[in-house]
Order: structure tokens, then sequence, then C-alpha cells
């Protein structure tokens, strides 16, 4: 299969088997595919928390409204974006630069650290919360192609109350905020949805060259 036949094969499974788990080997190929995920400035101002336990599972499924793929999946995925120090973020991901590529111009990339602080400083504080937001989708999209790829089902999912997960997990003590969440495993035969044609817009309705 090539990447556009996976991409077909994939749906947002509804029905996950609980019986079947995901490998150590393929949990490390997905968390490297997010690891290796654009994002605004290379920043990665988030944090992906993969949650087993199935007690906090069964917690994090009632602030779902009851959905079983919160339970029946055999991980929880959770981006969670970043809230409070931002300057610290950056003047990290500045050092990070410097011990990873062992570059000279020290000065120069601290000034582009100060130009980003300023960036973000200058966005209001619901632009900053829905800029921090979109980058946990971006990362959320590597997820997604990268089960695709793995033939590993997912469900990438909005409808959950995003403040009972903060409380639940202790995110708000953590200066963090659960943006969105994508269960994983593998579909279940009774899943009808999988049987269904995949709709999307033809080419001529969703392109247009100018």
């Amino acid at each position: 299969m090539n990447l556009l036949d996976k991409l077909n094969w994939r749906y947002a499974t509804k029905v996950f088997d609980p019986s079947r788990r995901v490998s150590t080997n393929d949990l490390n190929f997905l968390k490297e595919a997010i690891r290796l995920s654009v994002s605004s400035y290379g920043l990665q101002m988030y944090k992906v928390l993969i949650i087993e336990n199935p007690e906090i599972r069964k917690e994090l499924r009632k602030a779902a409204w009851d959905q079983a793929q919160i339970t029946d999946a055999s991980h929880l995925f959770i981006f969670c974006n970043y809230t409070v120090n931002h300057d610290q973020h950056v003047d990290d991901y500045i050092q990070l630069i410097i011990n990873t590529q062992g570059t000279a111009d020290t000065n120069g990339l601290k000034k582009y650290g100060e130009f980003i602080k300023s960036d973000i400083a200058n966005k209001t504080s619901a632009e900053r919360k829905s800029w921090a937001e979109k980058q946990t989708y971006l990362a959320l999209n590597s997820l997604i192609i990268a089960c695709a790829d793995r033939q590993i089902d997912a469900c990438p999912m909005e409808g959950f109350d995003k403040h009972a997960y903060n409380r639940i997990l202790g995110l708000d003590e953590l200066g963090m905020n659960a943006s969105v969440i994508a269960p994983i495993g593998y579909r279940s035969a009774n899943d009808e949805t999988q049987r269904r044609k995949k709709v999307r817009k033809p080419m001529d309705q969703l392109f247009e060259l100018a």
C-alpha cells in the first residue's frame, strides 16, 4: 500500500478492539513521528501525554460524554499546549539549537529568540491561546498519518471537557491545557463505520489554481 492507499484505509474509528495492544516498537514509531512534526518556529510549545492507566482513563471517559474509545483503545494520546512561561520555553529552544547544531553564532540566535518572545507577547491572550492550541493539531496530524502508515487505527476527538481533563490530570498546576485527544489501537470487527465509503469533496471543488 502506498500513502494514498493508507489514507483511504484510515477512518475515525468509533469502536476499538480492547483486546489488541499497540506494540512498543510501533508506539515508539508514532512518538518519533510526532517529535518530527512541523510547528511554528520549531518551538513545539506542547507536551503529549500517553495514557495507559485504566483507572485514569475511566475518569477521562466520564469527562468525554462516556465515549467508549477513551477506555477501549490501546492508548490515549492527549496533546497539551503550554499556557505559561513562554519566554522560558523560547530560551530552552534557542539553547537546544545551540547544543544540537553547534553553531558559533549564539548572539544571532539569542536575538532570534528575543524576536520570537516579542511575537508571542504581542498577541492578545485569545490569540496566544488559539496559536498554542493550533500547534497541537499539527502534531496530531503527524500522529494520524503515522498511524495510517502502520495500519493502526485512531480517532481524533474534540468531544471532551477540557476543564475536567485539566483537573483530572493536574494540568493547570503544570501550566498546560488539554487541547485535543486521540485514542489509538485497532478497529473492532463490529465497527460498522469501517464499511462506509469515504466521503470527501471532489478535486475540482476543493482546489483552485490562481
